[in-house]
């Protein structure tokens, strides 16, 4: 607002006055303003960009310790399709939003100088002012409002959207073996189609809000500037503050274009921010930040009561389950993931400090993340095995060839999740970094389920060996795991049904029976005999 001020003393006391002095004066002091301006726009510019910057990394940071620590209580409550919105757009929005604040008490400060400067010189064309800015603002509020309602259903619908996008890449091999590929892609097909007349009414609102934003200043302008010739034409002002007239509204249209930009980014900020703060106020199933209690550092038993379920020390153990969300319930009960009564030793999970229990007691299934990079820090995620120790492991889990096969062994790059490998490869890698990691308890969820027949049975001999004397879980269905098991324990409806051997529980258990030999009648009652001689002979 200073630059008008200015040219218009150069007009009146210089021009006009023909004072030469005055005139060199003020024009002495148009370009100094001038010079700070252009400095400070600069340095408004790199602080704007800081926040926004700084915004963004600081949400990601906060977001980020929060989800690790939220673990496997997260994917119950936001979908793939939730965070990768709020990774692309919500975080984005927050840091723009932020950027409002200093430009939005400047354009406050500018409208209020203006007005004030504007009185000075004619009280209608102050009051034409002070009306018409907030006039602008409640001209174009209608239109934010039905703007930012489409937007809030278009992102919703668009988060689901992508979310069966993730699930369909995720899943695209099992879609190809079924056949179904064509059946999802249609689905997908149609629900995006069903998102295009939002996205165009999103569009339509959008361009409006933009065309209005930019055509009502302008208007605004217009009618303070006639005004302000007719009263120069009148002698009511003079040339100079007519000058002056027209350089401050033009300049309040930088503050006027924030107030609209403001309300247009403020509801959006505000949104974006609420879906934050809904990922930060879910807490963990089972919160240990007041634990102090240390994980058993010698062989103890793990007991889960809502089952019945106890693992021995020192004893490969097999759970089978006709229901695998039963299985998994039990399942994430013994590794602390979810609140219950389930005991280690003499102490409660739940008392346990949090990464004592993760060193001590590892869960490791077909969804457990491979991160890329060369493959031996993949699988030695410390580094700190020596060739003989991963040596040992990939014996113990059958993937010596899954090394051959890659181009420079162990240094070879992996991508990520094992992309550049099959499906049972990955699933042996899987398994090498779980046999590395040499938790005093092991749990492995159908470790072999991508496996021939007959590395499975290698697997199957080797891993017990490998875990000789450590407590290792292994959940599954598979006859060839059972048999090497030194207890079988068999779930029905969440409970521990049986318990015993696999040749036992076949001779035993009709129900277990069915449940290993996939419901073949024919097959039961002579494999479970040939077992039961097997388990009598062992």
């Amino acid at each position: 607002m200073l630059p008008p001020y200015l040219m218009s003393r150069t007009i009146d006391e210089g021009l006009r006055a023909r004072d030469t002095g005055a005139l060199a004066g003020w024009v002495a002091a148009v370009l100094v303003a001038g010079a700070a301006i252009a400095v400070l726009g600069i340095l408004r510019h790199r602080t704007m960009t800081f926040i926004r910057v700084d915004a963004a990394y600081r949400t990601v940071q906060v977001i980020t310790r929060h989800v690790t620590r939220l673990g496997s209580t997260l994917p119950r409550h936001v979908s793939a399709g939730e965070l990768t919105h709020l990774q692309a757009g919500d975080i984005s929005r927050i840091a723009q939003t932020l950027t409002i604040t200093g430009p939005g008490v400047g354009a406050a400060v500018a409208y209020i100088a203006t007005a004030v400067l504007l009185f000075n010189i004619s009280a209608v064309l102050a009051v034409v002012v002070l009306l018409g800015v907030p006039l602008l603002a409640v001209t174009v509020g209608p239109l934010l409002e039905r703007l930012h309602g489409a937007e809030g259903d278009y992102r919703e619908q668009q988060g689901v959207l992508t979310a069966l996008a993730g699930d369909m890449v995720t899943g695209l091999g099992v879609l190809n073996g079924m056949g179904g590929k064509p059946l999802f892609a249609r689905r997908y097909r149609e629900r995006s189609q069903a998102l295009v007349p939002l996205g165009y009414r999103v569009a339509a609102l959008t361009s409006w809000v933009q065309a209005l934003g930019a055509c009502l200043p302008l208007l605004f302008l217009a009618l303070v500037t006639w005004l302000g010739a007719r009263m120069a034409a009148d002698g009511s002002v003079t040339v100079g503050e007519l000058v002056a007239v027209y350089g401050y509204v033009a300049a309040l249209l930088v503050p006027v274009s924030f107030f609209i930009e403001g309300a247009d980014d403020l509801p959006r900020g505000l949104v974006s921010a609420r879906r934050v703060v809904d990922i930060l106020a879910l807490a963990p199933d089972s919160d240990r930040h007041g634990a102090r209690v240390a994980a058993p550092t010698g062989p103890a038993p793990l007991h889960d009561p809502a089952s019945g379920l106890t693992l021995r020390p020192g004893r490969l153990t097999a759970l089978v389950s006709a229901r695998p969300d039963q299985a998994r319930a039990v399942v994430d009960r013994l590794a602390g993931y979810q609140e219950s009564d389930a005991t280690w030793g003499s102490s409660r999970l739940s008392d346990i400090e949090l990464a004592s229990l993760r060193s001590q007691l590892l869960v490791s299934d077909n969804d457990s993340y491979l991160f890329g990079g060369p493959l031996r820090s993949a699988l030695s995620v410390h580094d700190d095995h020596s060739p003989e120790e991963i040596e040992r492991a990939l014996h113990a889990a059958v993937a010596q060839d899954v090394v051959a096969s890659m181009p420079d062994g162990l240094d070879s790059p992996l991508d990520s999740q094992g992309r550049n490998v099959s499906g049972g490869q990955r699933q042996r890698l899987r398994l090498v970094r779980a046999l590395l990691a040499d938790p005093e308890v092991l749990v492995l969820v159908e470790p072999t389920s991508a496996l021939d027949a007959h590395t499975e049975a290698t697997v199957a001999t080797r891993v017990g060996a490998f875990r000789q004397g450590r407590t290792t879980l292994v959940v599954g269905t598979s006859p060839l795991l059972l048999g090497h098991a030194d207890e079988v324990v068999h779930l029905v409806d969440g409970k521990v049904a049986a318990t015993g051997s696999h040749g036992e529980l076949l001779a035993t258990q009709p129900g277990y029976a069915a449940l290993v030999f996939r419901g073949d009648s024919e097959g039961v009652p002579a494999a479970s005999a040939a077992h039961a001689r097997e388990g009598d002979s062992r």
